[in-house]
């Protein structure tokens, strides 16, 4: 897995080339918790992440540590396992707030 991070401003982008599984986690993590403080907006890219198993919602909907600054934290460019793989969790915890975790996919999608 490689990571590339971009930041502009107070936003941060993210983006995975290759797995999310319980291999990678740390360092995704470690990733997010590296930005500066100044980061206010962060947009995981996951155009490169074919696959992602229950890790990928572990890093995705857990609660940033109380050390960190709050996050508006959002998800783009997902591949159709992914993106299944979040649906199906929202189905099983309809608390999941989708909509505001991946703004730019479609409602039609989310509701499948």
């Amino acid at each position: 897995m490689r990571i590339t991070t971009r930041i502009d401003g107070t936003a941060a982008r993210i983006t995975v080339h290759g797995e999310i599984d319980h291999s990678t986690l740390p360092t995704l993590r470690a990733t997010a918790a590296g930005l500066p403080p100044s980061v206010t907006e962060l947009v995981w890219d996951l155009h490169d992440a074919r696959f992602m198993d229950v890790a990928g919602l572990h890093l995705l909907f857990e609660q940033p540590s109380q050390e960190g600054p709050p996050r508006k934290t959002t998800v783009t460019n997902l591949a159709p396992q992914p993106l299944r793989l979040l649906v199906l969790a929202a189905e099983v915890n309809p608390a999941l707030e989708l909509a505001r975790l991946l703004p730019d996919t479609p409602a039609t999608l989310l509701d499948d």
